[in-house]
């Protein structure tokens, strides 16, 4: 008898156990580095509104938005040791990991417009390019747009020539450093969490950016000149870590999918409608001057940037680069 009630002490126990567990949210850790309400801060929301209403409350969502938790050059390691477990880098932080490959997205002028981009990153390239991600233990879930950059400083920029001498903050990314060679300018790579105090500060002269990061970091404060060349791309490939994500449950995980799969559109519609507002509020802060480069222009700083498809066909690689050129090209 006093067996019998021990192996159903134990059972009730055990029960106990399980319902405690499987009641329990699995936390999903999601940091990055721009302010909440940038296309990829909202992004973030979207994903997290969506995720936790497919999972009906079995996976919870925490956000770190403005590197609250984590800075530019942390973020991928603490993904790779579980410390978060998704994020959303731009393609010039994979470089570092021995995954070159991504810094095409860096080239400029690759892509024309938005439907160039997609060519290319929902298409045969772009999913390749995931793909290179789980050897080192990562899995890319998607892309998410951020759009196409302007240059600031406190000069004047109607041409290329007048960036000569500049020191510019970029990314680290061999292609931003040659990007910005090619102008004559210093590049200087630099988390993006300390970029307001090094224009404040002088320590740098401008930067390339989207307007929308300039506009939320509050750098058109400090910033007197934007061209709004359009020269380049920032986007982000929406990672998690593969061992956390491939011991979720299947139902969760085609869950999670979903979810992503909706926020993706979500932010790819709202980053160009960002930006265009973004822009309209630095004009009308009258902080800063705005200075839209006529065709001729345009033309001048498509020709000064060609020489760095050339340099960087041994680090990307030759026919990536044509693949992809290829693609955004397509009609």
């Amino acid at each position: 008898m006093i067996r019998r009630c021990l192996f159903a002490l134990l059972w009730l126990l055990s029960a106990l156990s399980f319902n405690v567990w499987a009641q329990t949210p699995i936390v999903i850790k999601f940091s990055h580095v721009v302010a909440k309400d940038t296309p990829k801060g909202k992004a973030a929301e979207k994903f997290k509104e969506l995720a936790e209403a497919a999972t009906k409350g079995r996976v919870k969502i925490e956000i770190f938005a403005n590197s609250t938790l984590y800075k530019d050059k942390e973020e991928l390691e603490a993904l790779q040791l579980g410390a978060v477990q998704m994020l959303a880098p731009s393609m010039a932080k994979f470089g570092p990991l021995g995954i070159k490959e991504f810094e095409l997205f860096d080239l400029p002028y690759l892509f024309t417009d938005q439907a160039s981009l997609e060519r290319v990153t929902n298409g045969p390239v772009g999913q390749e390019m995931l793909k290179r991600l789980e050897p080192k233990g990562l899995i890319g879930l998607s892309y998410w747009d951020n759009g196409f950059k302007i240059m600031s400083s406190n000069r004047p920029m109607h041409a290329p020539a007048d960036l000569r001498g500049l020191k510019l903050r970029i990314q680290a990314s061999k292609v931003l450093d040659e990007e910005m060679r090619v102008l004559g300018a210093n590049p200087q790579v630099m988390a993006f969490s300390e970029v307001y105090q090094a224009l404040q500060t002088g320590v740098v002269d401008g930067l390339e950016n989207v307007p929308s990061n300039l506009y939320t970091q509050k750098m058109h404060e400090v910033q007197k000149h934007m061209t709004v060349t359009n020269h380049g791309y920032i986007g982000y490939a929406v990672v998690v870590n593969k061992k956390f994500w491939e011991k979720l449950p299947a139902d969760i995980r085609s869950q999670l999918d979903a979810a992503m799969k909706e926020a993706t559109q979500y932010a790819n519609k709202i980053a160009q409608q960002e930006n265009e507002q973004a822009l309209d509020a630095i004009r009308k802060s009258g902080k800063t001057t705005v200075y839209v480069p006529t065709e001729a222009e345009k033309n001048e700083w498509r020709k000064v940037f060609q020489p760095v498809y050339k340099a960087m066909e041994d680090r990307i690689g030759k026919d990536l680069i044509a693949a992809a050129s290829k693609a955004a090209a397509a009609k």
